[in-house]
């Protein structure tokens, strides 16, 4: 029975409709696409002028045939009661309701259509298919947060049962539950691990240390998918040897489904069939594919809430290699309130100390995970759990290396914890600025 399909019907996502919708869309002949994208812009920017009068107050001078005249959003313009912002037709009763991890520091409620809902689901689909991987029959090992509260609790775990898929902690991530969890492992046929990176990446250190190939435990694991955080090169080396499977790399958003997905050829392959994907520069105007800027999303199809033009406060670069059908994310490079600014004036992404750190603080053999917060211009704090502090060799090379590659002059303090605090949603901020 496929109960992922039957759970979505129940609920009133027209699952199948949506997937005979997406077909359609993929149907469409790459010379004809950008017309077809065109055409959704201006549909949905006159839907949302028409129905939406919170968008009708917020884009008062939107021309739906000028795009350029489109106005940005961000996450702050939508922290506002919901029902503010549904369009005419729509209630809580009849959308679906979610709500953003706030990782990024401005959390907020949203709402989706059941047919929007259903197509987000149908492309998840399609790009799982990619990898063999059916929603309805494979079993996940699903590595992800879960709400403390009852209600929530309770309710994730019935979608886990419909979803077929077992959840691990992601805010224990001690050795005596990791050992809990390769013990599951090896007494389960999990086709497939999905979830957090940094929670991931742990287990991974933990087999090593353990000397277990995963895969040799659990023999039908076919692939690893991490989402939600950045994936470090060496990170996916490490994942690869020890769980002994491909790692795929997703890039989603709670309010937007599925923003880009690798392929077995380690393409990163953005969904160009129900969002709009821009690179913006810091003025609004859209950058040529090869160069960074502000990732910036259209849901071409939500028609209970308006998403146009929203800036998910992400920097990334689309491959010069990509088409309208079919765009490559040639990388992401972290969020945009991840920037670090320094007393010289420059400015450099948040992730550079965690570059630039990583390596020796990893070297060092107990350190198990570190975040790195920024007090004032000069002023950082690494923060990291290990069995013992770090030596003062490889403090004095991170602090060396960080005068090297950025300035000198900044004050680096260290801070051993027993545990990392992670995001009410599990996930770990690696950099974090408090200017």
């Amino acid at each position: 029975m496929k109960l992922f399909d039957l759970s979505l019907k129940l609920n009133g996502f027209p699952i199948k409709e949506a997937r005979k919708a997406l077909t359609s869309i993929q149907n469409i002949d790459e010379t004809d696409f950008e017309t077809y994208i065109n055409q959704k812009k201006e549909e949905i920017v006159n839907h949302h002028l028409e129905h939406n009068s919170f968008y009708k107050s917020f884009a008062k001078n939107a021309n739906p045939k000028d795009w350029n005249r489109i106005p940005v959003m961000t996450k702050r313009h939508l922290q506002q009661p919901l029902n503010h912002r549904l369009s005419e037709g729509f209630h809580i009763k009849n959308v679906h309701i979610h709500k953003t991890s706030g990782s990024s520091g401005d959390p907020f409620i949203f709402a989706k259509d059941k047919f929007c809902h259903a197509l987000t689901w149908a492309v998840f689909q399609d790009r799982f298919s990619w990898l063999d991987i059916d929603l309805n029959t494979s079993k996940q090992a699903r590595f992800y947060g879960i709400p403390l509260h009852k209600k929530g609790y309770y309710k994730e775990r019935i979608k886990d049962a419909l979803g077929n898929r077992f959840r691990f902690s992601v805010f224990d991530l001690s050795d005596k539950q990791l050992q809990k969890n390769l013990d599951k492992f090896k007494t389960t046929s999990f086709d497939y691990i999905n979830g957090y990176t940094s929670a991931i990446v742990q287990f991974a250190k933990f087999l090593k240390n353990e000397h277990v190939i995963l895969k040799h435990v659990c023999p039908s694991l076919k692939y690893c998918i991490v989402t939600s955080e950045i994936l470090f090169e060496t990170d996916k080396t490490l994942l690869e040897t020890q769980l002994g499977i491909p790692v795929i790399n997703e890039y989603g958003a709670a309010e937007l489904g599925l923003i880009a997905f690798q392929n077995k050829h380690q393409e990163w392959i953005v969904n160009s069939e129900d969002l709009l994907v821009e690179i913006l520069d810091d003025d609004g105007c859209i950058l040529p594919y090869g160069e960074e800027g502000r990732v910036v999303i259209t849901s071409l199809y939500n028609k209970s809430h308006p998403f146009i033009r929203y800036d998910l406060g992400d920097i990334a670069m689309l491959s010069k290699k990509s088409t309208p059908k079919k765009p490559i994310l040639e990388k992401l490079i972290g969020r945009t309130n991840d920037i670090a600014e320094l007393p010289s004036g420059k400015k450099a992404a948040g992730l550079t100390f965690y570059y630039i750190t990583k390596s020796i603080i990893e070297d060092d053999g107990n350190v198990k995970e570190f975040v790195i917060e920024q007090h004032t211009r000069s002023k950082f704090k690494i923060k990291y759990t290990s069995d013992k502090a770090l030596s003062s060799e490889n403090k004095k090379h991170i602090l060396t290396d960080i005068e090297t590659y950025l300035e000198k002059g900044l004050s680096v303090e260290f801070e051993k914890l027993d545990q990392i605090e992670r995001t009410k949603s599990g996930k770990l901020q690696q950099f974090k600025s408090f200017l």
